[in-house]
């Protein structure tokens, strides 16, 4: 859906742009950029949701020399550009700046997109909040912390048998010492998730999960949504999960943005990561990857397919260990 996106002067992103995909790997020190990409698409699903917005073709203001993120789009809304003005003092983005094509057909363009905008959803998953019951009643959508995957994996299981069978068989087949999951009342409209032993005797309450297993329930929650969103940000995809693991990370993140054909729409996904083995599993695809680099207190992005030394680097080792050793940027301390 979002093919590029360009920074000017917003935080360390002073010139900086980068190419998205149906998928992105994002790797880069802590103040590289990561966050503020996240945050300048939260920003953009929120201002495209309010009714009142300028309109470029219509002689918009002039946004001004303040600091600026673009957003361009692919088929079908390749004619459309979004800009956000943001206040320089405080580097709030109050401003939507909307330059679509004339006419009937370009109004029906930017009005559908911003449908799919509000489809924007950004995951942190935190263990504590997801071991607690939660109300039946908040089991529509995942929450960004997950704190309501209970409610959302019982609703699915009434409203979607289906995909919860399958989601089902996939958390078995990951971690085979469990056999099923299941349910049960908590009392005040609540319910609670646990997972019985594949042995049958026992049952193990979602506090009692650890936190590996709640986050890769979580994933997989995402990855098996018969109506999932249409931008998925995931961060840190790697934490809480054993390295041997991480393929099925891989594969779940896959599943969303390139289902089966004529299954669903595809979901674009950006995940991030602090993982070189995680980093690892997309040697064969650098296209996907995006490399964070901060020089001074200047950030920019860069795709690992677009290194011409990248291919005789990988000769010598391991994409992970490239990173880790800093051979390739990407880590703290760069200047």
């Amino acid at each position: 859906m979002i093919t590029a996106v360009h920074f000017r002067n917003f935080k360390a992103l002073r010139s900086a742009a980068v190419k998205l995909e149906p998928f992105n790997l994002l790797i880069g020190p802590s103040g590289s950029g990561k966050t503020s990409l996240i945050q300048a698409l939260l920003r953009l699903r929120t201002l495209s949701g309010l009714p009142s917005f300028a309109k470029a073709s219509e002689g918009a203001p002039v946004i001004g020399a303040g600091p600026q993120i673009e957003f361009h789009f692919g088929a079908p809304f390749p004619g459309v550009r979004v800009t956000l003005g943001c206040n320089s003092d405080q580097l709030v983005c109050n401003l939507l700046v909307v330059d679509h094509p004339p006419g009937i057909a370009g109004e029906g363009q930017w009005a559908e997109l911003r449908t799919q905008l509000q489809g924007i959803r950004v995951f942190l998953f935190d263990h504590y909040a997801m071991a607690v019951p939660a109300k039946r009643s908040e089991g529509a959508e995942l929450a960004s912390n997950a704190a309501n995957l209970a409610a959302v994996l019982a609703m699915r299981q009434t409203q979607a048998p289906e995909a919860m069978k399958h989601l089902e068989k996939d958390f078995c087949r990951i971690l085979p010492e469990f056999g099923a999951l299941d349910f049960r009342d908590a009392g005040d409209g609540r319910v609670e998730l646990l997972a019985k032993l594949a042995d049958g005797r026992e049952i193990i309450p979602a506090e009692n999960l650890s936190q590996g297993t709640l986050y890769l329930l979580a994933i997989l929650c995402l990855a098996h949504d018969p109506q999932p969103p249409s931008l998925i940000c995931l961060e840190e995809a790697d934490r809480g999960v054993h390295p041997r693991l991480l393929r099925e990370v891989r594969d779940a993140c896959y599943r969303l943005s390139h289902p089966l054909a004529g299954s669903r729409a595809p979901v674009q996904v950006i995940a991030t990561t602090h993982s070189p083995y995680l980093l690892d599993l997309f040697r064969d695809h650098p296209e996907e990857i995006v490399l964070a680099n901060k020089h001074g207190n200047a950030a920019t992005f860069e795709r690992l397919s677009e290194r011409p030394d990248l291919l005789e680097l990988m000769k010598e080792t391991n994409l992970g260990d490239l990173w880790y050793s800093g051979i390739i940027g990407g880590v703290p301390g760069e200047t």
